[in-house]
């Protein structure tokens, strides 16, 4: 049979259940004076606990700094690199130094804590404040054109204040401005700062893509957050900022490579919408360059042979009809039909009999010694 340890018992403190008090002291008022004492020890008691977990996270926040810059000045090749390493290191051996102490008067704190006597107050908390009906809430999925059009009235909305977000660069500075405007932590900021990325390098304006980059990163972290602790992202962002700046590394190092990763599919996503509209440009090129027939001038520039080419590049008429009488008049034919498609030559009247004389068979009669005939 299991036997119950009521030993916990004996170290309440209830102050309200006394009976052996003085005749000539009013009882009621003396217990409130010792409730009140005791509140307010606790209260100090917290305080305290507050003030060592604040001073504690101060502490390794400014060894993770202080690691950081002797990890950059590690391959020091200058004397003056050198001594602000040594410099550097000394006070991250102070630094760590403190955070021992602290973590020490932080172990203490615990300890003593675990000793406080429970009284009224630690034991009479209420559990709810509120009664809650566990029904599951109908969950309405958007769609496609609902998803745009909510996106496009909020950025319409927000754009200038977004675009402020995405400018900024101190971790306080985003968890100040985000709690000046908590409306931002949603999903429709964090795909306008992805497009704005995509923009920024299609510009040109890498230096500037990558610090929106970085925004982009901060917003989606707070997001995945929410998700994984079910609540809404407005009132949880401080948390992200609270767990990045303790410069926890593991999560310091997933930001990264999440940063790292999310700026090489901006470059990929700005590659591709280069490479589409230098396509649908030379495709407008080419329509415009259409001639009479339908033919592109350039590519049929391109086909025709060397000699024909010259003649174009010289601008020479007669050099052409050189050229042509030269080649076989099937082949000729096609080249020059091909010219005229494509608007690459505009026939004349002098020019267009010429070259319908070049094209057509010649034939002339050559007198023999014996006086007959012979048609070539």
């Amino acid at each position: 049979m299991t036997t119950i340890d009521y030993s916990v018992w004996d170290h309440i403190e209830v102050s309200d259940d006394e009976d052996d008090t003085h005749p000539n002291i009013d009882t009621p008022s003396l217990f409130r004076w010792r409730h009140q004492a005791r509140v307010e020890r606790m209260e100090s008691f917290q305080k305290k606990g507050e003030e060592l977990e604040k001073n504690l996270s101060e502490s390794r926040r400014k060894l993770a700094e202080v690691q950081r810059k002797v990890q950059e000045l590690a391959g020091a090749s200058t004397e003056e690199s050198r001594q602000e390493l040594d410099k550097a290191q000394a006070q991250e051996r102070q630094l760590r130094r403190e955070e021992r102490s602290w973590e020490k008067k932080m172990d203490e704190y615990r300890r003593e804590e675990k000793k406080q006597p429970w009284n009224v107050d630690t034991l009479s908390k209420d559990g709810f404040s509120k009664s809650v009906v566990n029904v599951k809430p109908e969950v309405k999925v958007d769609t496609e054109e609902e998803k745009e059009l909510k996106h496009k009235t909020f950025v319409e909305k927000y754009e200038k204040q977004i675009k402020h977000f995405g400018m900024l660069r101190r971790w306080d500075d985003s968890q100040k401005y985000l709690s000046d405007y908590p409306h931002l932590v949603c999903e429709e900021t964090a795909n306008y700062l992805v497009i704005m990325c995509i923009d920024l390098e299609v510009e040109e304006k890498h230096a500037l893509m990558e610090q929106v980059a970085h925004q982009t990163i901060v917003m989606q972290f707070i997001l995945e957050l929410a998700k994984s602790l079910k609540v809404d992202p407005r009132g949880c962002f401080r948390q992200f900022f609270t767990k990045i700046k303790m410069a926890d590394q593991q999560y310091q190092d997933a930001f990264n490579d999440e940063l790292e990763s999310f700026k090489e599919r901006v470059r990929g996503r700005a590659k591709i919408r280069i490479e589409k509209a230098m396509k649908e440009y030379e495709e407008e090129e080419k329509q415009k360059r259409l001639g009479p027939g339908g033919l592109d001038p350039v590519e049929v520039y391109d086909s025709l042979p060397l000699e024909m080419q010259k003649c174009f590049d010289e601008k020479d008429i007669q050099m052409l009809q050189d050229a042509i009488s030269k080649m076989d008049p099937t082949e000729a034919k096609y080249h020059m039909k091909r010219c005229i498609d494509s608007g690459l030559w505009v026939p004349n009247s002098q020019t267009d009999e010429e070259v319908e004389k070049e094209e057509e068979p010649q034939y002339e009669e050559l007198k023999t010694d014996t006086g007959n005939t012979e048609a070539k």
